[in-house]
């Protein structure tokens, strides 16, 4: 069984959207396909479509809770990592993939992803007997503050609620906090939403400050250098306000194997040929993502009642439409099989 025909089996196919006030107010209601035929809107539990993915290695080839401590060259040009635990690996290809706050970047001379004013807090309901939600993205529109649940499978619900604050704030590990900080933010919203946060197991709630980071061409640094190169957050991390920072990794990991397949057994030259033309590839896209996903925010954290109400009584009824919005989504590539080693 192939990734796709694993996964089939774990994703739910969404139906269309609702958006809502906080104080319960329906704003639009549509399916997706009334705003785009050509577009499918589909989620995944990260936890299932990791394990599928890890699934297709041979075994052993994944090393957990292996933290990287240093990353040098060596004398014959190769990369050396050294992990917390001891274990030295060489390799003609460093591939870094280690998210926003990503020490192969940061050796690459990236500086740390900025933050733009506001957290997020996450979490995953649990519903063993069958969540009893409708296959829709649930999204409610407040001052400074937004949210949105989900269902991801039969079981449970995913939702986020963001909210403005000037600074990020303490790092706090306790769940039983974060649950509360969480109910208290909404309290007065709607009464489904706040069930789903009673539903919520405290250890699968998260608090993030959110952050991102422009590849300005000419002024950042390269993407790739030397046989290393970066992929998804490492590289480009997004702020999450159009849903596209995993699917961009994702891509990312397409068009890398793509060029990178054919000129492992070719020599140094033709490997750096491929990551620079990787690099050049998704270097449009991924910008135009970041900057879009960024100014998205502006519209969705808006605090000024008078622009806000703007927002709720014409952008969001009346002027946007998601299927023109949606097309930026679209990627096609042809099937990874096809590829000769």
């Amino acid at each position: 069984m192939g990734v796709g025909d694993e996964l089939r089996s774990q994703y739910l196919e969404v139906q269309g959207m609702v958006i809502k006030t906080e104080n319960g107010r329906v704003l639009r209601s549509f399916t997706f396909k009334e705003e785009d035929q050509t577009q499918e809107v589909r989620v995944v539990e990260r936890k299932a479509l990791l394990e599928t993915l890890a699934k297709q290695l041979p075994v052993d080839s994944i090393s957990y809770s292996s933290k990287l401590s240093k990353i040098e060259k060596n004398e014959n040009g190769e990369t050396l990592l050294q992990l917390a635990n001891g274990t030295q690996i060489s390799s003609k290809v460093v591939i870094g993939c280690d998210g926003v706050r990503s020490s192969v970047a940061k050796w690459m001379g990236f500086s740390e992803p900025k933050y733009v004013g506001y957290c997020s807090f996450r979490g995953l309901a649990n519903y063993p007997d069958g969540q009893p939600y409708e296959s829709l993205v649930n999204y409610i529109y407040g001052r400074g503050i937004r949210a949105a649940y989900i269902p991801v499978s039969p079981t449970k619900v995913y939702w986020f609620v963001c909210f403005n604050s000037p600074v990020p704030g303490p790092k706090i590990t306790d769940p039983f906090v974060l649950k509360k900080q969480t109910k208290e933010l909404i309290k007065n919203w709607p009464l489904e939403f706040r069930n789903v946060i009673d539903a919520t197991p405290e250890d699968t709630i998260i608090r993030t400050p959110v952050a991102d980071r422009w590849s300005w061409p000419g002024l950042s640094p390269s993407a790739s250098s030397g046989g290393v190169v970066l992929v998804g957050d490492a590289w480009h991390p997004m702020t999450p306000n159009i849903g596209q920072g995993g699917c961009c990794a994702l891509e990312d990991v397409v068009v890398l194997v793509q060029k990178l397949a054919p000129a492992l057994n070719a020599g140094p030259t033709f490997i750096e040929d491929a990551l620079r033309s990787y690099r050049n590839e998704r270097w449009t896209r991924v910008f135009s993502m970041t900057v879009r996903a960024n100014v998205t925010c502006a519209v969705l954290h808006l605090e000024n009642p008078v622009a806000c109400a703007i927002r709720d009584h014409v952008l969001v009824p009346k002027l946007i439409r998601l299927g023109p919005m949606l097309e930026y989504t679209n990627f096609e590539f042809d099937p990874l099989l096809q590829i000769s080693p």
